[in-house]
């Protein structure tokens, strides 16, 4: 049954099938997603017209000043992970990813080759995917770096950059280099930051030319009317995006403390998440999941553990008594 945990994060329903649901109810700290979202208003939609190209147009400027972004350069879709699925049959050739990272880079363009980080020089003149922050050891490349890496891809290879978490590290984003003139692609995530996963939005950043190809392949009305405009006033939301980035690392630097003092060492992460590594992390999974606290395992790295922020006083409060319990 852990191998629906170590597939991805999430999967409450199944943890709560297998375990149980006791006295407290369930906290979520498997996804890295901000467990503090972007308030979302209560209006009416119309749900009996289309999406208008034009309100797309605008949640598409409104991403773009967020990341520092030409806005030529940002096309949105329905999911990061369907905008990294869009790119088979846009780019052929040789493909490697960097490992450790997501599932979904492996079985890109037809199923990249895993690679690790110290032998990256062996893609050069092949397509190179990388996540910057990396999930899950929140591995950081500077951008003075991803440009080099760039530079090897010679005229056949792209330069695929995954920066689902980079809303909380936007110096390290690539966004604003992005151009017609340079083989490189980015992709981006709504609703980690923002906390709202279950809306189903992302943006695929590249060459307009490029892009091009990618709207073909979304065809008419990719996303629903509610998805952009609350996407658009979101981002539009100055205020709340300087708070949450200053909530969330404080949060980040008060889960490393807990976990330290009882006895575990961070090891690598991101502002929304901490990865910790340890000898028994199926048991230390087990135990938190018996207090109804859901984290995120890893099939092929058994010493290593994932956990979320808490959301609020008491579930630290819950998270910090379940690590003391060992």
């Amino acid at each position: 049954m852990i191998d629906r945990w170590t597939w991805h994060g999430g999967g409450l329903r199944a943890a709560r099938a297998h375990y149980g649901d006791g006295a407290l109810p369930w906290i979520d700290l498997s996804t890295g997603i901000n467990p503090r979202g972007w308030p979302v208003p209560v209006r009416d939609f119309d749900w009996a017209s289309l999406p208008d190209e034009l309100d797309l147009r605008g949640l598409e400027a409104a991403a773009a000043a967020h990341f520092r972004a030409d806005p030529a350069c940002v096309c949105a879709v329905p999911g990061t992970e369907i905008g990294l699925r869009l790119m088979d049959g846009l780019i052929d050739g040789p493909a490697y990813h960097l490992v450790p990272s997501y599932r979904s880079h492996g079985e890109m363009l037809g199923g990249s080759e895993p690679l690790a980080v110290a032998r990256v020089e062996e893609a050069d003149g092949a397509t190179l995917i990388l996540a910057n922050p990396n999930n899950p050891d929140g591995r950081l490349l500077d951008p003075v770096v991803l440009q080099d890496m760039l530079l090897g891809r010679g005229r056949r290879g792209w330069l695929l950059v995954d920066e689902a978490f980079a809303d909380t590290t936007p110096a390290l984003s690539i966004a604003g280099i992005i151009g017609e003139d340079r083989r490189l692609i980015a992709f981006r995530s709504f609703g980690k930051f923002f906390g709202l996963a279950g809306l189903r939005l992302g943006f695929v950043l590249g060459p307009p030319s490029f892009l091009a190809h990618v709207r073909r392949k979304l065809g008419a009305w990719p996303l629903p009317a509610a998805t952009i405009a609350i996407g658009t006033a979101a981002y539009r939301d100055r205020d709340w995006i300087e708070a949450a980035s200053n909530r969330l690392l404080g949060d980040a630097r008060r889960l490393d403390v807990m976990l330290r003092r009882s006895g575990y060492r961070p090891i690598g992460g991101c502002p929304l998440f901490r990865l910790v590594e340890t000898d028994d992390a199926h048991g230390l999974f087990e135990r938190l999941a018996g207090h109804a606290i859901l984290t995120r395992p890893f099939a092929d790295r058994p010493r290593w553990l994932r956990i979320g922020l808490p959301p609020d006083e008491a579930a630290f409060s819950r998270l910090r008594r379940a690590l003391a319990r060992g």
